[in-house]
């Protein structure tokens, strides 16, 4: 009967909604990270805690010394981040304009000698001129860390179709509203994944702000090498690799939230 061939099966439980594509994929994995990150930073605290630390190692990995640099880690890689998106978001935006794009080639070509140079160089000359501290390992982290945010910026506004443009400006939009309602939304993937690898870059190289008396991880490490104590050493590597995933996998969320749909 017609109505058993399309409708549904006598006995049969109804067809349940698919639900949308993207929520599997919010679902599938998105822990997996975090659970991870838990169970190794559970594991280091174990190992530290069964082990037989001697004095050094027990004053240097005190709960509230690991803490503190913790925390001066993580301030020092998120104050250099927002002032990297400060700069370099607004920066491409301007390079992707007609009177400026001559420009770009030349931009991109000093951003990528700042990532290109050694850190703990930059950091060297930048001590050389000012004063040290933590002024001097933003400063670093910046020059270092510029060219994802940069170019993807330039990248995610080039790669808007021209035709969406074009019909935007036909509509009687204005050229900045074009780049806030159409432009900018559509390039948000390619931003967001920019600001993600600087997001680890300035994890990274956060370790040798220690080298200008700005605090971090760094510290940790640097002791642990000094003293040749390797649950100190390890405990400094493993907690700046926690962090990096750790934010990188909150970027890829934030990315994921931000992501306009059908994108």
């Amino acid at each position: 009967m017609a109505s058993d061939t399309l409708g549904t099966a006598p006995g049969a439980a109804p067809a349940a909604d698919n639900p949308p594509q993207d929520r599997p994929r919010w679902r599938r994995g998105h822990l997996a990270t975090p659970l991870f990150l838990a169970a190794v930073v559970l594991a280091l605290y174990g190992w530290l805690a069964a082990a037989d630390l001697d004095s050094i190692e027990a004053r240097v990995l005190t709960g509230d010394a690991i803490v503190t640099a913790a925390v001066q880690h993580l301030e020092i890689t998120a104050i250099a981040t927002l002032v990297v998106v400060a700069i370099a978001i607004p920066l491409g935006v301007l390079l992707t304009r007609r009177g400026m794009r001559w420009l770009t080639p030349g931009a991109l070509a000093l951003a990528n000698i700042g990532q290109a140079a050694p850190a703990l160089g930059i950091l060297v000359i930048l001590a050389m001129v000012f004063e040290v501290g933590r002024g001097i390992a933003i400063a670093a982290l910046v020059i270092s860390a510029v060219l994802p945010v940069l170019r993807n910026t330039i990248v995610g506004i080039q790669q808007v179709d021209a035709t969406l443009v074009e019909a935007a400006a036909g509509m009687g939009l204005r050229p900045r509203q074009v780049l806030a309602r159409v432009e900018l939304p559509l390039a948000v993937p390619v931003l967001l994944a920019g600001v993600r690898s600087t997001l680890v870059i300035c994890v990274g190289v956060t370790t040798v702000a220690t080298f200008v008396n700005a605090g971090g991880l760094g510290d940790v490490i640097v002791v642990g090498i000094k003293t040749t104590r390797t649950p100190v050493l390890v405990t400094g590597a493993v907690l700046t690799a926690v962090i990096a995933l750790g934010l990188d996998w909150l970027a890829g969320l934030l990315e994921h939230l931000l992501r306009p749909r059908g994108v």
